[in-house]
């Protein structure tokens, strides 16, 4: 066996990396051996954070070398056993660590991430209440604030308080950072804040109201990140976070904050693709005599190639359209408003034929876009005698939506366009009654819903059977209806990647 001396049996090959960035070393160094045994010929494992973790090969045909005694008057516990205690200690902190961190990356949105920041913090630091203020320091937003046992209006309370007298308003507006450099501002500790003799008299009145009496405001900053924010937590009584706490929550900071300038990054991304897709629709739905149009439309975070439209025609007709192009991106983005375009352009022409202008457009798609599908419907409708003449490229059937059926037309089979080398199916007429219903819409609903095909299909029937008779009025009503009850979380859920598109119209 090897004689191993119990000055250095302590088994850290796991923990001493950790420890260089906990700042330990200079505990090591203190419980340090006094002497180290004899070298042997055996290689020597290098010495990590100030450990000298030689440790004498086995000895075959010898006996052991007897490790070197210190001879310094001994110390009242065993060093070994002291290391390993606050090894211990250092175990706990990581472990802590490690769990908060991984609650934090399954945060998906800005608002979500801070809450989590808010809950890690107070346990971190032993404190109760605070709030967080997302405020990006290039200024292109977005802006926010959250709270931790704030409500709303204690929130807003807060905010009156001149921001040059509150220690979280300090950080966020320090000093401007110099050209081409990123500093962090250091952490802002009040452990008495209505002890202060030059508190701004605002601040004492709100502390006093709201019942808080020390903060501790950390910045969300890094040097790779910039300036994203700043947090601040409330104490009840005075107080102040230890040294440890400290060193603990800033590194959860740190990590917070690269976690947060990702989630940034995404939200300013899923903006832009929105607000390019809003541009490609159409900004309002015409007024044509007969009937009553609603549109509901949403851009997944990707930004995806759904959309629809709706335009007169000559001698009081309509025109209604839905699509989809595949895949995600500026690419998709760009490839159906190309798409929307040429629908446009063929409806006006050729529109009473729907069949002419799917196969149209099915010429076009495959000769410019060959490597890109999309599906499609086209009705041409005449309000005054409630007549709808429609096809549709692979695209989900109209639901019919009235006070004596909620039904789905039977459309003709068909490939979608960019899928066969000509393209023709069959178009049908529908003759909606009075106050009755046509709800065009997007495969991306029915995907939404995590179901499958058949399932989802069901649901939307039962969604559009449910609608209220005082509902059925209004499209937008209708639409809104099937929406809450197919997607009850809303159409904003975080990880949510397809577009919705529902187009109604309502005939008088």
């Amino acid at each position: 066996m090897l004689d191993i001396a119990p000055l250095v049996r302590v088994h850290v090959d796991a923990l001493l990396a950790a420890q260089i960035d906990m700042g330990v070393c200079d505990a090591n160094e203190r419980n340090a051996p006094v002497g180290k045994p004899v070298d042997m010929s055996a290689p020597h494992l290098p010495k990590v954070a100030g450990i000298d973790s030689t440790v004498p090969s086995p000895a075959h045909t010898t006996a052991p070398v007897p490790p070197v005694i210190p001879t310094a008057a001994p110390l009242p516990g065993i060093p070994g056993e002291m290391i390993q205690d606050r090894l211990a200690s250092w175990v706990s902190d990581l472990t802590t660590l490690h769990e908060l961190t991984e609650r934090l990356v399954t945060t998906g949105s800005l608002d979500e991430a801070l809450r989590e920041v808010l809950r890690a913090g107070a346990a971190l630091v032993g404190a109760r209440r605070g709030m967080a203020v997302l405020e990006p320091a290039d200024g292109l937003g977005p802006a926010s604030t959250v709270g931790l046992g704030l409500a709303h209006a204690e929130l807003g309370t807060i905010e009156t308080v001149p921001r040059s007298a509150t220690s979280y308003g300090r950080i966020l507006d320090g000093l401007p950072e110099p050209a081409g450099s990123r500093t962090v501002p250091d952490p802002i500790a009040v452990p008495d804040l209505l002890g202060e003799a030059e508190l701004d008299p605002r601040h004492r009145e709100v502390a006093a109201r709201l019942g808080y009496a020390a903060s501790y405001a950390l910045p969300l900053a890094t040097e790779a990140a910039g300036k994203l924010g700043a947090v601040v937590w409330l104490y009840d009584e005075p107080a102040e976070p230890v040294e440890r706490q400290r060193h603990l929550v800033g590194l959860y900071g740190r990590y917070a904050t690269e976690h947060l300038a990702r989630l940034l990054e995404l939200e300013r991304a899923r903006v832009q693709v929105a607000t390019v897709a809003e541009e490609l629709l159409p900004s309002r739905l015409p007024r044509v005599p007969g009937v009553q149009l609603a549109a509901r439309h949403r851009t997944g975070p990707q930004g995806g190639g759904d959309w629809y439209d709706a335009l007169p025609l000559p001698e009081g007709a309509l025109g209604l359209a839905v699509g989809s192009v595949s895949g995600t991106g500026p690419s998709a983005l760009a490839a159906m408003g190309r798409l929307r375009a040429s629908l446009r352009a063929y409806a006006v022409m050729e529109g009473e034929d729907p069949v002419a202008v799917l196969s149209d457009l099915e010429l076009l798609l495959r000769l410019t876009e060959p490597a890109r599908s999309a599906t499609a419907l086209f009705a041409y409708s005449e309000p005054k005698q409630r007549k709808l003449v429609l096809a549709g490229a692979g695209h989900t059937p109209p639901l019919i939506i009235g006070d004596h059926r909620t039904e789905f037309v039977e459309t003709s089979l068909s490939a979608p366009l960019g899928m066969l080398a000509c393209w023709e199916a069959p178009s049908i007429e529908i003759a909606p009654a009075p106050g009755e219903t046509v709800l065009l819409y997007t495969d991306g609903l029915l995907r939404r819903t995590g179901d499958p095909m058949d399932r989802a299909f069901a649901r939307l029937h039962a969604a559009a059977a449910s609608v209220p008779k005082a509902d059925r009025t209004d499209p937008g009503a209708i639409a809104d209806h099937v929406l809450r009850t197919l997607l009850p979380e809303g159409l904003d859920t975080a990880g949510a990647g397809e577009d919705v598109v529902l187009l109604a119209a309502r005939f008088e």
